[in-house]
């Protein structure tokens, strides 16, 4: 019976070992690990005296503020699911700063400039900053598609477009734009997205919305048609093309979605309620690429490309990063934590072969402890064995 157990336990901790979201899990997990502590060793360099501090507040800083690790995880949480469905057709889409800044632009324009019901005026201006963002998706899919011209190329380079377009149509807006100030005006109270209450924070509905996409990201791509087609194309184009597949039109689908995830993230943004009363997030239009775009790529990479994978670590990456802030308390400049950030993700790179190691290790140590459960158990038996033969022997 033992050792129908023992195989058993072989076999369910074959299936967890191999399984894609144990690979996920291990290599995001050593990778935090490993970046945490260069940071704290950088931070031991820097100020030797206040390095536990500054380090107790990155690791700790963020269940203070609670409401902003939620708020500023939304945007990069919708770049990141951008980034990462698009890297599942075996796309790169670099371009998710201009399509970010394009969707918070639709959602200015119509915040400023459309007069709607209060009720329903801020859901059309989250769905415009999806438009917005699927327009600046179409173009690379387009070339991708039917130019083959490289996506990275492409989305880089829209990147600057976008960013200057937007900040050529924002300061020519003199309704939008406040030039005595250099940024946009506060939003109307109605086109704000509904707070979610939580007192000196920005926090909003918008984070509930983002995980609601990535639920249904996750279903689209593992449970349904076209996500298989979706990822058999990125596996491979011709193999699929040959099974059928219409992987040119599959394409531009994609770069249109990941772009139109990108636009919500800078809806998201801008049309959040600021903590204090009566105002709202503004637009300062100053030449510089959205580095919640660039964030998202960090945040796709540290999840794997999975949906759920990139709703971990999105929160995990805001969470330090208004830790990394309070780090200023005891002498740290904030861009500590953007060291520590660049070193998780260049160390989630190895993924591979720190699963291999992990995985390799744990099984070491699994198959040794079965070893000696099987040893024992067989002792066990050929000790009842012989017991039993001399009872039987004093019975006779």
């Amino acid at each position: 019976m033992e050792n129908r157990n023992i195989l058993k336990n072989r076999i369910s901790f074959k299936n967890i070992t191999q399984s894609s979201g144990f690979s996920s899990f291990s290599s995001a997990g050593m990778a935090i690990l490993l970046g945490l502590i260069f940071g704290f060793f950088v931070m031991l360099f820097a100020i030797p005296g206040n390095a536990l501090a500054g380090f107790r507040y990155v690791l700790l800083g963020g269940f203070s503020r609670f409401g902003d690790v939620f708020y500023f995880a939304t945007p990069i949480l919708m770049t990141g699911l951008s980034v990462g469905f698009a890297f599942k057709m075996g796309l790169f889409n670099i371009g998710a700063s201009g399509q970010y800044t394009m969707g918070m632009f639709f959602a200015l324009y119509v915040g400023f400039m459309w007069e709607l019901p209060s009720s329903v005026h801020w859901i059309v201006a989250v769905i415009a900053g999806m438009v917005g963002g699927m327009l600046l998706g179409l173009i690379p899919g387009i070339f991708k598609a039917l130019l083959n011209v490289n996506e990275v190329i492409t989305t880089i380079m829209l990147n600057y477009i976008g960013m200057y377009l937007v900040d050529m149509l924002v300061q020519g807006n003199s309704v939008m734009y406040i030039s005595t100030k250099t940024r946009t005006n506060y939003l109307p109270s109605d086109v704000q997205l509904p707070s979610l209450g939580i007192t000196g924070s920005n926090v909003n509905v918008g984070i509930i919305l983002a995980i609601i996409i990535g639920i249904i990201l996750y279903i689209v791509l593992q449970k349904t048609t076209f996500g298989y087609e979706l990822k058999a194309t990125g596996l491979n184009k011709h193999a699929s093309e040959y099974a059928g597949m219409k992987g040119k039109t599959n394409i531009i689908i994609t770069m249109v979605i990941a772009g139109g995830l990108s636009g919500l993230g800078g809806a998201f943004a801008i049309l959040a309620p600021s903590a204090i009363a009566g105002s709202s997030m503004t637009y300062e239009p100053i030449n510089i690429i959205a580095a919640n775009g660039f964030n998202g790529i960090a945040v796709a990479l540290l999840g794997n490309s999975h949906p759920i994978g990139i709703i971990l670590s999105s929160l995990f990456i805001s969470h330090i990063q208004r830790g990394g802030t309070l780090a200023s308390l005891v002498g740290y400049k904030p861009e500590i934590i953007d060291v520590v950030i660049a070193v998780i993700i260049y160390f989630s790179a190895f993924a591979m072969i720190m699963n291999a190691a992990i995985t390799k290790f744990i099984k070491k140590k699994f198959r040794t402890k079965s070893y000696q459960q099987e040893v024992s158990a067989n002792t066990e038996e050929i000790d009842t064995n012989e017991t039993s033969d001399n009872d039987t022997k004093e019975a006779e």
